[in-house]
């Protein structure tokens, strides 16, 4: 086995590893934005988020991770479409935006 042999087998390894841990991380993504949506009253439309941007960034510890940004669109009625996205570093999630529009709380009747 030469070196070329040996660089195309890394990075086919390389590649693989890549294509598993962004089915993961995607999955983490799918359940995180499902809850977020659950959690405002609002659908999560088709099931689904849809990868934005991939690069690497450093975590707290300094430990270089992969960071992932994926779009959705969710509904208040079923009749609408609004945007949003969530970032992930590693599978862990950073940021969830709804970008939903700033509304005062609700009071609460005793």
């Amino acid at each position: 086995m030469d070196l070329l042999d040996l660089l195309g087998l890394l990075l086919l390894a390389a590649g693989g590893w890549l294509w598993h841990d962004s089915l993961t991380a995607r999955e983490i993504a799918v359940s995180a934005t499902k809850a977020a949506c659950n959690s405002e009253g609002l659908l999560l439309l088709d099931d689904t988020v849809a990868i934005q941007r991939i690069s690497l960034m450093r975590d707290g510890e300094g430990v270089l991770r992969v960071r992932r940004i994926y779009d959705f669109e969710y509904s208040d009625t079923g009749n609408d479409r609004s945007a949003g996205s969530i970032v992930m570093l590693g599978s862990r999630v950073l940021v969830i935006n709804l970008n939903l529009p700033n509304t005062p709380p609700r009071a609460v009747l005793h």
